[in-house]
């Protein structure tokens, strides 16, 4: 079953409803973002967080200290690269990893194979900061990307009306949303429980 992986949470409120609904991960962001969060606010939002339920980290372009602090301080189960880092940059860290590709075109989805990362995150490119966009990309890219399936997480303009179609067509290991679960800018509970029962119900 596709798992499906909450990011930006900021209120406690909203960690207990994604978690309650099914949430499979959840994501904190310590980049700039207007979702931004600092390692304290994570560690008390974690404490939600039950055992089962995966805690990722998403950086831009963080030097090693800050990536060591925050996932041993918070603790996180993993750490997206959601910059430029090298895939040097992340061999050397040797932290349990996904790498994030923004993608145009089929030559970023191949560009996966040269990171030596546990998952790859496809995503729609950034607009005023690096990170997602809200829009969906053309799914008939991931055809050719050249790594297995349950390493591919797929991200980008998804919501409840088109996430079934999404896994449908792309039968990624897991789902990523922010924006789609939003209302008003801000996480919206009842978009939260439809997001995940959108996926899950789709596969019972």
């Amino acid at each position: 079953m596709t798992k499906v992986k909450i990011c930006g949470l900021m209120e406690s409120e909203h960690v207990k409803v994604a978690v309650d609904a099914g949430a499979d991960a959840i994501g904190f962001v310590f980049a700039p973002s207007r979702r931004q969060v600092t390692i304290q606010q994570a560690q008390e939002l974690a404490r939600e967080i039950p055992s089962g339920v995966l805690k990722i980290g998403v950086f831009v372009n963080a030097s090693p200290e800050e990536l060591e602090q925050a996932y041993r301080e918070v603790p996180l189960d993993y750490v997206q690269y959601h910059g430029d880092e090298s895939a040097d940059f992340i061999k050397k860290m040797r932290l349990p990893s996904i790498k994030v590709l923004s993608v145009h075109n089929e030559e970023d989805v191949k560009r996966a194979t040269q990171y030596a990362a546990d998952y790859y995150l496809f995503d729609t490119p950034g607009t005023d900061f690096k990170g997602g966009s809200g829009k969906t990309f053309d799914w008939a890219l991931m055809k050719d990307a050249g790594i297995q399936q349950d390493r591919i997480i797929l991200a980008g303009g998804l919501n409840a009306e088109n996430v079934g179609e999404a896994v449908q067509r792309v039968q990624p290991y897991m789902v990523d949303v922010s924006s789609g679960v939003e209302s008003m800018k801000r996480k919206d509970e009842n978009l939260i429980r439809a997001f995940i029962s959108a996926v899950k119900d789709e596969e019972r």
